[in-house]
């Protein structure tokens, strides 16, 4: 797929869901927005996927680090897994609660993990550390496509956002300094 046609895809899904958070997150909503922007299209590039898992990527992308504002805890992933897993149950579709929070639950994983759903969670996991480290970490997706997507959606604050989150929970918390990794 050309770098165009992914940052040109609308993901309305992304959308729809986030703006419901937008009072929530606050003044790092762009940031944040950008962040899932860049991170779902980067999983886009993995691979062909079914219109189904387009959906299972895109809301797994809302809900991934929302735990950060519905739970205000650096420890966000159950949390955040939990929102996905109500809003799936609420829309019926409670049959893919294990595949979207298995994405959320292991997007942090230093290392691949054999799940029964694998390329999903293993692209999801790909994509969000390439976002994360800026690309410093490309996780064998094409550098001029990291770039591109930075381009068109940028930070926006968001990074030295979790900065400063990271750095007030390690105070609080010296001995869990980094609560998210699944090592």
């Amino acid at each position: 797929m050309a770098v165009d046609a992914i940052t040109e895809r609308p993901l309305a899904v992304v959308d729809q869901l986030l703006a419901q958070y937008q009072p929530q997150i606050g003044d790092i909503f762009p940031g944040y927005r950008n962040h899932v922007y860049r991170m779902v299209h980067l999983c886009l590039a993995c691979a062909n996927y079914s219109t189904d898992e387009v959906e299972k990527i895109q809301i797994a992308g809302v809900f991934h680090d929302i735990g950060l504002w519905t739970a205000q805890t650096l420890d966000y992933l159950p949390p955040s897994a939990q929102v996905a897993a109500d809003y799936l149950r609420s829309i019926g579709k409670a049959d893919w609660v294990d595949e979207v929070c298995a994405m959320i639950e292991l997007h942090h994983a230093v290392r691949p993990r054999a799940t029964s759903h694998s390329r999903l969670v293993e692209n999801f996991r790909r994509a969000d550390i390439a976002d994360f480290s800026l690309g410093l970490f490309a996780m064998g997706l094409p550098r001029g496509k990291i770039s591109a997507l930075k381009a068109t959606y940028p930070n926006q604050g968001f990074h030295w956002f979790l900065l400063k989150r990271g750095l007030t929970w390690t105070l609080k918390h010296p001995l869990n300094p980094l609560p998210m990794f699944r090592w």
